[in-house]
């Protein structure tokens, strides 16, 4: 949902890519930093292929890839921003990092918050979200969007100073 946002933002449209991806490529504004979005066609769970041929493809170092995530560990409507880490126990995470042989790229984590008592947590991510949630969607996924882009254009470290102010 973050990559539609981002994607409408830079009018650009996504494409089948060889890579079994969908791909839209575009800038953040005028002569701003060229982004390709890339959604790949597999399970999240064995998303690292995809990712990393398009890594080879477009030739771009892990370094300046931005992962956006589901994160169990951090409350609904909340953004965090890092370089590097684990899996932390993402499935998806899991795969990118043993695909690319490294852990060291940008995760824009996006908080989910945890289940509900003892609710399988798959079942929970891969639920539809509460209609209090919905309510809060759009923000959200427009704050998402423009974390990713005040990374592209300002940063890491400038994006998680504001990203993660009050």
């Amino acid at each position: 949902m973050v990559l539609a946002e981002l994607a409408l933002r830079m009018q650009a449209n996504f494409k089948s890519h060889k890579a079994n991806a969908h791909v839209a490529e575009g800038r953040t504004a005028p002569g701003g930093p060229k982004l390709v979005l890339a959604k790949p066609n597999s399970f999240m769970n064995v998303s690292g292929k995809p990712v990393s041929a398009l890594l080879r493809f477009y030739s771009i170092p892990p370094s300046q890839m931005i992962v956006i995530h589901d994160e169990l560990d951090i409350p609904f409507d909340t953004l965090k921003l890092k370089m590097g880490g684990g899996h932390g126990g993402h499935n998806g995470l899991r795969d990118i990092i043993a695909s690319t042989g490294t852990g060291d790229f940008i995760r824009l984590r996006v908080g989910v918050g945890r289940p509900p008592g003892r609710q399988d947590a798959a079942d929970f991510v891969l639920r539809d979200f509460t209609s209090t949630e919905r309510s809060v969607l759009p923000s959200l996924l427009s704050d998402a969007a423009d974390a990713v882009e005040l990374v592209a254009t300002d940063g890491l470290v400038a994006a998680q100073q504001k990203v993660h102010s009050p």
